[in-house]
């Protein structure tokens, strides 16, 4: 039975690590999940963008979810991202995630083809219909170019299973129109680390985060700091955790922030191509930030 999801607090969205082999490092996976964790995050989410959705394959997608379930046992829910071209292979991801133990889904719009809005709108309920799980919508019309808009939204807002949008439009201004125009009906998550305090502060309920995968214990504490009205507190840490998390809005952020998980000791280098781990003087300066930002990494209380 799937576990409840909240969608409060922070979600990372989990790296997907491979061997120099080219497979799943189902070990080292365990190891960044189990940091996770015990670092007080609320879920995870595989196989999204940070995950490389694009190249990982169906049987691997259920080896990362069966093994996410058994670490978790219990004790967060597991989402399993939904990113498909094709309604009947979405409809199929979502069934088989449901199948194989997942407590919830994050959704995109259909990808490659430029869907107008009664076309997406008509995309997402078929999916939800076809599944009893909790569903997060993904906004971010920036890289996936179609914006999910308010009057979308008010054409979803009688799918009970459609409940949250991780919101990356960067424009934060769409919190408050959200809230203004549907209440408490969806839940929002900021869905840009560089945006994230902000987001919060505006009264999002939960952060997706990226840099949460090499840095958890401080993603966490801002959370925890804002939502208790510690503002000066978390702005201390964010404003030291800004370098790092500007490497998630940046056209390789897997690579950057595997790059930043390797050297917190939780992840590795190694991506699948065709990308291509980094060399010479980008990967020495992308270096020098992570490198930077560890010789001063804040001491955290409590």
């Amino acid at each position: 039975m799937a576990i409840p999801v909240s969608w409060q607090g922070v979600y990372p969205a989990i790296l997907t690590p491979f061997t120099a082999g080219d497979e799943l490092d189902l070990p080292l996976f365990r190891k960044n999940l189990n940091a996770q964790i015990d670092a007080g995050v609320h879920g995870l989410i595989l196989g999204g963008s940070l995950g490389e959705a694009s190249t990982i394959t169906r049987s691997e997608r259920l080896q990362l979810l069966e093994t996410a379930l058994e670490v978790s046992a219990g004790r967060v829910p597991v989402i399993m991202n939904v990113a498909e071209s094709i309604t009947r292979e979405a409809i199929a991801a979502a069934k088989e995630a449901e199948a194989n133990g997942a407590d919830a889904l994050m959704l995109l719009p259909p990808m490659r083809y430029f869907a107008d809005s009664h076309e997406t709108t008509v995309f997402f309920k078929s999916v939800a219909e076809a599944t009893s799980l909790s569903i997060m919508l993904y906004n971010n019309p920036v890289d996936y170019k179609i914006a999910i808009t308010l009057s979308m939204f008010e054409a979803l807002a009688d799918v009970p299973n459609i409940a949250a949008v991780k919101e990356s439009t960067r424009d934060l201004t769409n919190i408050t129109r959200m809230r203004n125009a549907f209440g408490e009906r969806f839940n929002i998550l900021g869905g840009v680390d560089t945006l994230a305090l902000e987001a919060l502060v505006l009264g999002a309920d939960g952060w997706v985060a990226g840099l949460v995968d090499a840095f958890p214990q401080e993603t966490v504490a801002i959370y925890e700091l804002v939502k208790s009205g510690q503002i000066e507190e978390a702005l201390q840490i964010y404003r030291w955790f800004m370098p790092l998390l500007e490497l998630d809005i940046q056209p390789k952020l897997v690579q950057y922030i595997k790059l930043a998980a390797a050297a917190t000791g939780i992840g590795s280098e190694y991506v699948r191509a065709p990308r291509l781990t980094l060399t010479g003087a980008e990967r020495e300066r992308v270096l020098d930030v992570i490198e930077s930002s560890l010789a001063t990494r804040p001491v955290l209380v409590g």
